[in-house]
């Protein structure tokens, strides 16, 4: 079943709302409203130098966001080529290219692919794959 184009609509303004709060979290320091996780969410995180991705669950994945932005206060995230799918009306999946940048400097690139699922009528991450380039 396809979803109808508003609710592909309706999820782009939320998803372009969460990028907004994670450039705000950079700034403050407060990633309360990133916080938008599923109890057994969790994240694979792969990078070049391992065979196999680090897993966290929800909690850790929480506990590393606020020690990444505290240490990264002032940098930007840019999320680049970003392409959004939804599966259905209930369920999303979000590809996108993060740029971690701070002084004209790029830090960090990530290719990320978001799960996302709509939990008693709100937006919430069901899981994440991140793989740093």
């Amino acid at each position: 079943m396809i979803a109808p184009i508003e609710g592909l609509t309706e999820f782009t303004k939320m998803h372009d709302s969460f990028m907004t709060d994670w450039n705000v979290a950079m700034s403050s320091g407060d990633t309360s409203l990133l916080e938008r996780m599923t109890e057994d969410y969790y994240v694979a995180y792969f990078t070049s130098n391992q065979e196999k991705p680090l897993f966290f669950n929800r909690q850790e994945a929480v506990d590393g966001m606020r020690q990444s932005v505290k240490q990264l206060l002032g940098a930007k995230k840019k999320f680049e080529n970003r392409v959004i799918r939804l599966r259905n009306n209930e369920n999303a999946v979000v590809f996108y290219e993060l740029l971690i940048i701070k002084n004209d400097d790029v830090l960090a690139k990530m290719f990320t692919i978001e799960n996302w699922k709509l939990v008693n009528e709100e937006w919430m991450i069901v899981r994440e794959t991140v793989e740093a380039i």
